[in-house]
């Protein structure tokens, strides 16, 4: 058997991807400062990956740094998470009214499947599968409307919302509001109503907004 040696940026993704998901999950704390020598030294890696691993992070907002001062996780803030999702909205609202004209009938069962195999992992309170199914009902939408801009940029918040959503999911919250949602939001798609589909889905983000201000209140967002 032949081995080749791992690329350096291979090396990276697995680092931005380990990170990434201690962020979600908040092993890594909100406000919690990091530092590219510790992390390099857990991962047993140069600091070289570890720094690259960090940009990235900034760049999808999960990490913040002042150069010389500190790299620390983003706090979650009541207003940053409002503003995110408020940005969320308007692209997904987009990538439906986009879409539903274009749906065939694969589509309709593909959120189909999502959406069942998102109430097992919520009634299981399996996280990480709620998030995964969530992502592929979401997605298809964003796949049938085909704008490679929007997609990009959904993408690049897809971090910020996993860490918002990965703090409702584990208190249970709206879950079943969320499964109701999907649920009519497949029926206004089947029946090709493009604007309906879209203020449901607007809808729907006012209503998570809702419930992140409900877990903010109590303390359970901090």
């Amino acid at each position: 058997m032949s081995i080749s040696p791992v690329s350096r940026r291979l090396l990276s993704d697995e680092v931005f991807e380990q990170l990434k998901s201690a962020i979600v999950s908040s092993e890594l704390a909100p406000g919690e400062q990091v530092r590219d020598a510790d992390l390099a030294a857990r991962f047993g890696l140069s600091r070289t990956p570890v720094r690259e691993a960090l940009n990235r992070l900034v760049d999808t907002g999960l990490v913040e740094a002042k150069p010389g001062v500190y790299t620390r996780i983003t706090p979650l803030s009541r207003i940053a998470v409002q503003r995110t999702l408020a940005v969320l909205r308007v692209l997904d609202g987009l990538a439906v009214e986009t879409a539903v004209p274009l749906m065939s009938s694969r589509d309709i069962q593909r959120m189909r499947h999502a959406n069942d195999d998102f109430a097992s992992a919520v009634g299981s309170t399996d996280i990480a599968a709620a998030l995964e199914a969530d992502d592929r009902f979401h997605g298809v939408p964003l796949d049938v409307a085909d704008n490679p801009t929007l997609t990009r940029v959904v993408e690049q918040l897809h971090p910020q919302l996993h860490r918002i959503l990965h703090r409702k999911f584990s208190t249970l919250l709206g879950g079943r509001n969320t499964i109701d949602h999907h649920a009519r939001l497949i029926e206004l798609c089947e029946q090709r109503d493009a604007s309906a589909a879209a203020r449901l889905s607007g809808d729907h983000w006012v209503a998570l907004g809702d419930q992140i201000d409900e877990l903010f209140d109590s303390n359970q967002f901090d």
